[in-house]
This record gives structure tokens, C-alpha cells and sequence, in this order.
């Protein structure tokens, strides 16, 4: 395939050339040059790496179904326990999930992971939902399931078994969370999250909500747990709202030791993103940062529609981010920093100027889209989109237009 007269990260024009799921040429755009293949019309857009979710709950949302009155009540507690009422009443998972998917699809997100809730409620429903999205679309996105306690580990019977049934079922991450505020042991959680990780050879990924001293707490004892495993490189930490209110002395230790262990991260943008870990300071130092949506307009929270693109500006925003170098880097946080988290051997982003993506050699998973310059594009995010998933196109429009959708 020829993709012709776009601008890579904003630069000159250019005709990229794809062969085997591949970028194969970054050439100067040449409006006589031949295609031997099918070709592209940039129309002079913007060509960028395509967007990487890695922090949603697929299973739980509820895009393009009617708003309701929100009911959740405050804690984790309290709104999972709203969500395990009100869950059922919106028709099957698998639907709700496998069009969630398609929508973000549309709008350029090409890797995904995915939370799958299981609990003494849903048992093992919600994730298989979620293994139906993931087939369902298969040939447009690349998603990674991870078996998660919502309502933790140890307050209902059964629920480490059912973990590790979906982690012999497909689940290929083991989730976990907050191990002193909803478990209240933990040691306990713990070393129930990396049996299970040592017993499948799989990652794992702590929801950390905790807050200051007892958010540090839990974190040391997951640095803990890594170092003595060998898991470098395998272990995420969600959210972590405040890591760093403690002091400076502590926020440079976590994120010298997170560089050390090869510990990466998952943000959302969240309202308290200034009070997490500086993200400048953890690209500088080679940890590895991804975004996400978390909930989408579900019993938690109204917010999320399956747009990256409109996240990728709200981590700018709730970052203060005003440079156009810093505004970018919020892109390559979405698209390739998060990739980085599901596949460690990729590219990481080390400054806040590094554009990975668009280079001979990659992956050719790309976004066309609408824009002067890349921070143009993330304040504007216009619905002109182009949408390759390894050399083809599989939306264009906000559609899915490969495989064909019935």
C-alpha cells in the first residue's frame, strides 16, 4: 500500500510505503510517484501512531445507551457495589463490549487492555463478554484481557479460583487492588496476585487508589514482591492518584525504583493528575507511561465515549501542558508509550521530544487526521480520520469499513 501526501508527526509532506503489515519507505511526497498496491489519500493530513488503551473496563459501559440518574455512592466499595445492581439491566456484555470496541476503533485506537470484573456475583460472565469483543475484532485490534477483583481478592469466597479459571480461560493479565483499603490484608492480596502471575507466566496490574503514605506503602511492597520474582518489566501500576504527595525525597526514590524494575504505569488523565508522579520526570527516567479511558459512561462515572483522542487532550489539560512539545508527547504517551506496556520490547519514550511510530521498521498502525500541527489536531480533534491496522484500513470516517461489518 502507498499512503500518499501525509505529514508524519507534522513534518513535510510525505508518501509512506507499507509491505507486510510494515512501514517499508518514508519518502518526499511525489504526486507522479506509482503505487504497485492499493494506495491512500492523505490529502496533506496529519500521519501519526495509532492510539493504545490501556487502562478500560469494556465490560462495564454503557455508550449509546440512554443516560440514567448517577447512583453510585462514594469509595470503591460503594460503587461497586451500585455497579453489581444496576449491571444486568443493560442487555448482554458481549454486545455492549463488542460495540464499545468498534467505536474506539473507529476513532483510532488499534491496542487495547482491557479489565474484565470478576467476582462472587458475575463469576466468570463479564469476562467472557469481553473475549467476545476481542474476537469479534480481532482482524482491527489487538486486545489483552486482565482478570480483575473489583471487589477484591478476599471479602467474597471463590474469587481467586474464578481468577485463575479466566487466566487458563484467556485472561492474559493478573489484575489486582488497593490491598490495605479494600482487602485490609495486604500481604495477603498480594501474595495471591503473584502466585497466580508465577503460575501463568502473566504480568500483573494493581489498581492503586490508596492515598499518600498508604498508597507508598503498598507500592513498596509490589517493589517488594517484583524484585524477589525476577518481574521486571511485567508489573503495571493503575491510577496511583498521589505518589507524589509525600515529599520530593519519596518521589524520586519511587521513580528511580520504578526505572530500576522496569515498573510502568497506566494514567487516565484523572482531575488529580498533579498530584501522581510527575509525567515528565517518569519519561525522562525510561518509565514507561500509558493512557486510558477507564469507565465509560457506566455506573461509575458519566464521562468516556471511546475516543482517545479526546483523552489524549484532557491529559494535556489536566497536565498544564501548554507547549506544543508537551501537548505531542501527550500523543506519544497514548499511542506508543502505552504500546510500550503491552509489548516492554518496543520503543520506549525517554524525553519529551522522542516521536516514535512513523519509522521505517514499524508497525504500520497508523492515524490520519485533520490538523495544522499535532497540537492542532489534539485541541481540535476533528472526525477526518484514516485508520490502519498493520497496512490496512479499518475505518475511515468514524466507520469500520474492514473487515466488512454486517
Amino acid at each position: 500500500m502507498l499512503i500518499r501526501n501525509v505529514r508524519p508527526w507534522g513534518g513535510e509532506a510525505s508518501d509512506i510505503e507499507l509491505q507486510d503489515g510494515r512501514i517499508a519507505a518514508v519518502l518526499p511526497h511525489d504526486p507522479a510517484r506509482a503505487a504497485t498496491g492499493e494506495s491512500v489519500d492523505g490529502r496533506g493530513r496529519l500521519a501519526l501512531p495509532t492510539f493504545s488503551d490501556v487502562h478500560c473496563h469494556l465490560d462495564s459501559n454503557r455508550v449509546g445507551l440512554p443516560f440514567r440518574p448517577h447512583t453510585g455512592k462514594p469509595g470503591v466499595w460503594g460503587m461497586t457495589m451500585n455497579d453489581r445492581e444496576h449491571w444486568r439491566e443493560d442487555g448482554p456484555v458481549a454486545d455492549r463490549t463488542t460495540r464499545l470496541l468498534g467505536r474506539m476503533i473507529e476513532r483510532g485506537t488499534t491496542r487495547v487492555r482491557s479489565y474484565a470484573q470478576i467476582d462472587a456475583d458475575c463469576g466468570l460472565e463479564r469476562f467472557e463478554g469481553v473475549l467476545a469483543a476481542k474476537e469479534a475484532h480481532k482482524d482491527r485490534a489487538e486486545v489483552e484481557i486482565i482478570a480483575f477483583p473489583q471487589a477484591g481478592l478476599l471479602l467474597e469466597k471463590g474469587v481467586p479460583e474464578l481468577m485463575d479459571q479466566a487466566l487458563a480461560s484467556g485472561a492474559a493479565v493478573v489484575g489486582g487492588i488497593d490491598p490495605c483499603t479494600l482487602d485490609r490484608d495486604p500481604v495477603r492480596h498480594l501474595d495471591i496476585v503473584f502466585d497466580l502471575a508465577e503460575r501463568h507466566q502473566a504480568p500483573v496490574d494493581i489498581h492503586l487508589h490508596e492515598p499518600g503514605h498508604l498508597g507508598v506503602f503498598s507500592t513498596d511492597l509490589i517493589l517488594e514482591r517484583t524484585r524477589a520474582l525476577g518481574m521486571q518489566g511485567k508489573v503495571t501500576l493503575s491510577h496511583a492518584y498521589e505518589l507524589g504527595t509525600v515529599d520530593e525525597a519519596t518521589t524520586r526514590r519511587l521513580i528511580e525504583e520504578f526505572a530500576e524494575l522496569d515498573i510502568s504505569m497506566a494514567t487516565i488523565a484523572p482531575a488529580q493528575q498533579l498530584t501522581a508522579l510527575p509525567l515528565v520526570d517518569l519519561t525522562k527516567a525510561g518509565v514507561r507511561v500509558g493512557l486510558g479511558e477507564d469507565g465509560q459512561r457506566d455506573f461509575w462515572s458519566p464521562y468516556g465515549n471511546g475516543d482517545m483522542l479526546d483523552r489524549t487532550w484532557q491529559l494535556a489539560f489536566t497536565s498544564r501542558f501548554r507547549a506544543d512539545e508537551l501537548i505531542e508527547h501527550a500523543w506519544a504517551v497514548a499511542s506508543r508509550g502505552g504500546h510500550a506496556i503491552l509489548d516492554p520490547s518496543q520503543q520506549r519514550l525517554t524525553s519529551t521530544a522522542d516521536r516514535p511510530g512513523v519509522d521505517v521498521g514499524d508497525a504500520a498502525d497508523l492515524i490520519l487526521v485533520e490538523g495544522d500541527t499535532v497540537a492542532a489536531a489534539v485541541m481540535d480533534r476533528g472526525s477526518d480520520r484514516t485508520v490502519l491496522r498493520a497496512g490496512r484500513v479499518v475505518a475511515d470516517q468514524l466507520r469500520l469499513v474492514w473487515p466488512r461489518v454486517p
